[in-house]
């Protein structure tokens, strides 16, 4: 199981900016988005995990089967030879932090921490599908985007099956009876890897969550 731990070297302000829900905020101070940024990289612990298998639809050759269900999942994954199932955190400690902030009656900065939290773990994700893109190339592989349990119809409960076989615990990483994974500013996912001359674009229109606070 191949394990990452490349830093961030800086957390995208934009994107804590949206992910605070603020993107349409007029005037809001931009040395605040800021201090939290910096304050999130002197925090946050990057790693991930992940795993290659073989694919034929529905099922990942994993031991032992995963089976996928899902119409969008498996639209996703259509033509793919291989996946390659991922984990990434940013660690406990910036939890911590935020967790404390709230309680103190900070919560402004709290807010904007949990936002800085989260821009950090979708850059890792971001920096591990490149890694991958430029070390499966070689073979001739393209990439899918990446693509997590809630997403679309996939069902959230395929976690627990994507959490074992993707690493994920071998970097600290757990999973409570709801599904949802800990620390909370992690995430698994799986990629589609196939041999084609093109690609499907990363965006918002390729999702069916019309409501989700993240949209672009």
């Amino acid at each position: 199981m191949p394990i990452y731990n490349a830093q961030i070297l800086e957390i995208d302000a934009k994107e804590t900016r949206r992910y605070a829900g603020l993107r349409k905020a007029q005037g809001f101070g931009e040395k605040n988005i800021r201090d939290a940024c910096a304050e999130a990289l002197l925090l946050i612990d990057v790693q991930g995990a992940w795993n290659v298998y073989d694919y034929k639809a529905p099922v990942v050759q994993s031991e032992p089967p995963f089976k996928i269900a899902g119409n969008s999942i498996l639209k996703h994954l259509d033509g793919c030879e291989k996946v390659i199932c991922m984990a990434a955190t940013v660690g406990a400690e910036i939890e911590r932090e935020i967790n404390r902030k709230f309680e103190h009656g900070e919560y402004l900065a709290s807010v904007l921490l949990d936002a800085a939290a989260t821009a950090a773990v979708e850059q890792a994700a971001d920096a591990m599908e490149k890694h991958f893109a430029a070390t499966f190339a070689k073979d001739g592989f393209k990439l899918r985007w990446r693509f997590s349990p809630g997403y679309g119809d996939w069902n959230l409960t395929a976690q627990e099956k994507l959490f074992t076989i993707s690493g994920a615990e071998q970097i600290g990483m757990s999973l409570t009876s709801a599904m949802m994974l800990e620390p909370r500013k992690s995430i698994t996912a799986i990629i589609g890897l196939a041999k084609e001359s093109s690609t499907r674009r990363k965006n918002c229109t390729t999702c069916d969550k019309l409501d989700c606070p993240a949209r672009k």
